[in-house]
């Protein structure tokens, strides 16, 4: 039987998103599920950028146009990071804002496209940008016309004024010219911006529920909206269809958040076990976002960050990883997310052995970059699995992650919508 590694074509990506006919992949151990484990060999038969069918053994039944030979790999679905910033760099002084353009941002988004990629995420949500610097990323991932993850995106995030998401560290008139327009004081106006978020195109609705540790703001990590603002947001947006994401730290930011419908808490570094009761009973996913404190130890007290962002990211840094071990202990699903952009894009797999310093296991460490990904962003027909009728989303790694989580930290080979990426 003919096996060869397929790589003419591959980058084509870019010139031609058009799609070979069929593509059969040769498995050395599939992975189809986290919560399956490992199946053995297997070939995979793709057609249009879906899974056709699943074959167990190396001996190819399929007549396929091409054949990819990945019989020393192992296979498992294509990872999922629920919190990137593809269109920031680690480090930026926040001044910058008042000197690039928008379009800028999709300079560094197509370079951090790739990164993200290559390294075996398949799908992210792009969890805060300018106005449309994520909607152009999105859109020429999904043409093929760049290398990249497919993106839902946020687009700018709601907050309330002077707050974390608001522009603040500048002159009034500066202020005036960077507003986002889209923060929000009362239910009202908050239900409003969340349907001019709806209406630019935004797939997800992301507000910041409490202070933040890197703007300039010095308001601590406490909750910023009010009940009755979160509980507009939520509504608004569940009644557009769509879900919120809802950066939150302090405790009862986060129990205000989870009791006002918010579907996930981004950080959540200061959960305590009022504000996870909460969490668990209305079905709040936590995103916990570990390698974003590992960005910020990584530059603390290298005059990098203001003195107003060292004493938040202090604070922050006492508590990480807490939320994810208390979490677990109350049942509390925990979803995979990184908050890339803090650190550097590519290396998103390092969150994974974080997470299984903190108690999770390597199975539930995958099944939270994949099945638990995927459900929360109400995909979970459609991606991470690798299973008949889903997107052939397909990274290769050099070992069994469940033995070995931090082989995911180096993906060997990756296939996202059916194209496989150079």
């Amino acid at each position: 039987m003919l096996r060869y590694l397929l790589l003419a074509g591959a980058a084509t990506l870019v010139s031609a998103p058009t799609l070979a006919a069929t593509q059969a992949i040769i498995a050395g151990n599939l992975i189809p599920d986290a919560a399956t484990g490992p199946t053995g060999p297997a070939v995979i038969l793709i057609e249009d950028g879906r899974i056709k069918d699943i074959a167990k053994g190396t001996k190819n039944p399929f007549q396929a146009d091409t054949v990819v030979d990945l019989s020393t790999k192992t296979l498992v679905p294509g990872l999922i990071d629920l919190h990137v910033h593809l269109t920031g760099d680690p480090g930026d002084d926040f001044r910058d804002e008042a000197v690039n353009p928008d379009e800028w941002g999709v300079v560094i988004g197509v370079k951090n496209a790739a990164l993200t990629v290559k390294a075996g995420f398949t799908t992210v949500r792009e969890a805060g940008s300018a106005q449309n610097t994520a909607f152009v990323l999105r859109r020429g991932t999904a043409e093929g016309r760049i290398i990249g993850p497919r993106i839902i995106a946020a687009g700018p995030a709601l907050s309330i004024v002077g707050g974390h998401g608001d522009v603040t560290g500048f002159r009034t008139d500066v202020l005036t010219a960077l507003a986002s327009g889209y923060t929000c004081t009362g239910p009202v106006e908050c239900a409003e911006k969340v349907r001019k978020s709806s209406k630019s195109g935004a797939d997800v609705i992301k507000i910041t529920a409490t202070g933040g540790v890197l703007s300039q703001q010095g308001r601590g990590l406490e909750a910023h909206f009010t009940n009755e603002e979160m509980v507009s947001i939520a509504n608004t947006a569940h009644s557009l269809g769509l879900k919120v994401m809802a950066h939150a730290h302090g405790a009862r930011g986060i129990e205000a958040a989870a009791a006002a419908g918010i579907d996930s808490i981004e950080h959540g570094t200061f959960a305590d076990e009022a504000a996870l009761k909460v969490m668990k009973a209305k079905g709040t996913v936590l995103v916990p976002t570990l390698m974003a404190l590992e960005g910020v130890r990584a530059r603390l007290g290298k005059g990098i960050y203001t003195p107003t962002v060292e004493v938040k990211a202090k604070q922050a840094l006492e508590a990480a990883g807490r939320q994810v071990t208390r979490a677990k202990a109350m049942g509390v699903a925990i979803a995979f997310g990184t908050d890339a952009g803090v650190f550097e894009h590519g290396s998103n797999g390092g969150e994974f052995a974080l997470l299984v310093k903190a108690g999770m296991t390597p199975t539930e460490a995958l099944a939270s970059a994949t099945t638990v990904a995927a459900k929360t962003l109400g995909m979970e027909n459609e991606i991470g699995r690798i299973a008949v009728g889903y997107s052939a989303d397909m990274v290769a790694v050099e070992e069994n992650p469940l033995t070995n989580i931090r082989t995911l930290e180096k993906a060997d080979w990756v296939m996202v919508r059916g194209r496989i990426v150079p």
